[in-house]
């Protein structure tokens, strides 16, 4: 292999494999569905077990999609429950590779250099991704599928197209063996960061495979995905530059909070205005609570299926930049008078404060009550100190009674899922 060695390490059917565990049943051919029970059909399920994988059922199907007859368990949401999983099998990882040559690429997905580690203990790369790997099952019953490769890239293609598939959980690629093995893989989108729309473009000038982009010619790629087309073009040849000390160096240019959620019925537009007031509030004690400031709203509303109209959202800029929660919700809900139609109801919404920075050596405006602001900043500290000592339902505000809050069940949920 070459200079790096990288794994990615995924929990096959991470939900539904804990579950199984905590109900004494072999992941792999136990019949589990992650769904809550309590909301309707039309519900994603957030995990299918693999036996129900080798039945040709999708791991993120609608709960009706499940075949009729089909005999298995529906197991309500427990985040918490898999969030503490995977603290502990974080922990493993540790005893094998520092913090700083580890990242945490989702709640059942990380990638490891491992360079210098497997050399350290005198094993091979593939060695040294069993021993973590049989750590993983012995200490905690989950099943990990294991990609290996000489960039990020390749570690990640290792695991998603050929790991899952093979009968040890185990795959390596170098970019020579990803041209012999992969090139010619269809469907295109099982490729890392190739989705349907980046496919459908790529088809529109004859392209179906990794081979095609590598012979593509450059200039009709870059015409068509602008800088992307860099992306694919390395990707098509298994190649990548960035590095763990990449990822960890990395320092986005601009910041910003969001928070949205998926109505569990049609609201009409008071019932939304008091969804958004509840989110710009949270949304806004969080901004507070880590010392930031922001300078733009945003807001965005989905309307209910049958509806025709197509999302829409929009921003508003403040005058300057605050943490004054106040301040925000009054935006949220102008910005969403002006956005909303009143004779459509709505499903989703989210809630978006963008320019988010640090505070800044700035004097109040001539309109601003110092004094009064103040008084604010003190009345918003001390509603984070009982949030931080009773939970965020220690303290609520009667808006949060009202038809249709979501706040104070969305408080008890990680995630938007059962905690």
């Amino acid at each position: 292999m070459g200079e790096k060695e990288y794994l990615c390490i995924d929990l096959k059917s991470y939900y539904a494999s804990v579950e199984c565990v905590e109900r004494g049943l072999d992941p792999l051919t136990a019949r589990l569905v992650v769904a809550d029970p309590e909301r309707t059909e039309k519900t994603i399920c957030l995990a299918v077990s693999p036996a129900l994988k080798a039945l040709g059922i999708p791991g993120r199907c609608r709960v009706f999609e499940l075949p009729k007859g089909l005999d298995y368990i529906m197991a309500p949401p427990r985040m918490s429950l898999y969030l503490c999983y995977s603290a502990r099998i974080y922990g493993i990882y540790l005893r094998y590779v520092a913090p700083e040559d580890i990242h945490v690429y989702s709640i059942d997905e990380a990638f490891l250099d491992v360079t210098a580690y497997h050399r350290a203990r005198g094993m091979s790369a593939e060695e040294f991704a069993r021993a973590i790997m049989h750590d993983v099952l012995a200490e905690t019953g989950i099943t990990a599928s294991c990609g290996i490769g000489s960039n990020l890239y390749l570690a990640k293609i290792a695991m998603d197209i050929l790991a899952k598939k093979s009968d040890d959980h185990l795959a390596l690629l170098t970019e020579e063996t990803y041209r012999s093995l992969l090139w010619d893989h269809r469907p295109i989108t099982d490729f890392w960061q190739i989705a349907g729309g980046t496919s459908r473009r790529l088809e529109s000038i004859g392209i179906r495979s990794m081979r095609g982009i590598a012979e593509a010619d450059e200039a009709l790629l870059y015409r068509l995905f602008g800088v992307h087309a860099r992306y694919l073009i390395d990707h098509a040849w298994g190649r990548e530059s960035a590095s763990m000390h990449d990822i960890k160096a990395f320092t986005p240019s601009t910041h910003s909070l969001s928070r949205g959620q998926v109505l569990m019925r049609e609201y009409d537009y008071e019932q939304g205005r008091v969804v958004v007031r509840e989110m710009a509030e949270d949304l806004a004690l969080e901004l507070f609570s880590k010392g930031l400031q922001t300078s733009s709203v945003g807001l965005s509303l989905g309307y209910a299926w049958r509806s025709p109209h197509h999302p829409v959202g929009g921003s508003l800029p403040l005058s300057e930049a605050t943490d004054s929660v106040q301040l925000l919700i009054e935006a949220a809900e102008q910005l969403y008078d002006r956005l909303m139609d009143r004779s459509r109801p709505i499903r989703r919404l989210t809630i978006c404060y963008a320019k988010v920075t640090p505070p800044q050596n700035s004097q109040f405006s001539l309109f601003t009550d110092a004094a009064e602001r103040q008084r604010e900043r003190q009345l918003t500290g001390a509603v984070l100190q009982i949030r931080s000592k009773y939970g965020k339902n220690g303290i609520f505000k009667g808006t949060n009674l009202r038809e249709g809050a979501t706040g104070l069940e969305r408080n008890r949920q990680i995630g938007g899922h059962r905690a």
